[in-house]
């Protein structure tokens, strides 16, 4: 047994009641969490000889929607280079297989003590995405979860401080949001009359880059090889 596999069976015996998943892929363990229990998780994870896991490296949200729409799918070749995609994907055949929630909050942890590392997540409401902070256990936590509220939209509960954190003043929407436009909302220019910088609706229509597929005929490859 391997020692990833080690700590899902510990983990598992540990937080059964407060976990939904347990998968290891790719070298890496990660925990599907109930969301009213993270605080209590995080604690535990924390002060508990077992685990110790003292350090909190990274907190961010993900987007689900849309997910397993690729946009960048082509069935057509061109010979012009990268060219523009007129619709997303997405919007041409939004269905996919996803039935979780659309927003996730997840935690990279890490154990000095033992050497390992953890990924928790953390699925929120689609329609009250909050979660409760774990700056009290994870003093780092602050500023990710601001950003995690300024990108995405997620709500800290107790959070100190919950303000944006990278947007400007004033700023609507949260531009890491899949539905979010790539050119933005607004666009900023100084007024040399009114002597500041005002605001106005972008002029761009948005359009999805899709790169140039060249598909070369079966025979032409052959003869591509036999002349070399």
């Amino acid at each position: 047994m391997s020692h990833l596999e080690t700590l899902a069976e510990q983990l598992q015996t540990t937080f059964g009641p407060h976990i939904e998943a347990i998968t290891i892929a790719y070298g890496e363990l990660t925990v599907e969490v109930k969301t009213h229990d993270i605080v209590k998780v995080c604690q535990q994870l924390h002060d508990d000889e077992r685990f110790q896991f003292e350090m909190l490296i990274d907190l961010c949200g993900v987007d689900y929607l849309h997910y397993g729409c690729s946009e960048w799918e082509t069935f057509e070749a061109s010979g012009k280079g990268f060219e523009r995609g007129v619709r997303p994907i997405s919007q041409i055949n939004p269905n996919s297989s996803w039935k979780k929630p659309r927003l996730a909050v997840v935690y990279h942890l890490l154990s000095i003590s033992h050497n390992q590392r953890i990924r928790l997540k953390c699925f929120v409401s689609d329609h009250e995405p909050i979660i409760d902070s774990v700056v009290g256990v994870y003093n780092s936590a602050n500023w990710y979860e601001r950003e995690a509220f300024d990108l995405y939209g997620i709500l800290f509960a107790n959070h100190p401080d919950l303000r944006r954190i990278l947007t400007d003043y004033g700023f609507v929407g949260h531009p890491f949001r899949k539905d979010f436009p790539l050119v933005g909302n607004v666009e900023v220019r100084y007024d040399a009359k009114l002597q500041r910088v005002i605001y106005d609706p972008v002029d761009i229509v948005p359009r999805t880059l899709v790169p140039k597929v060249i598909r070369k005929a079966k025979n032409q490859i052959e003869q591509e090889g036999n002349h070399g």
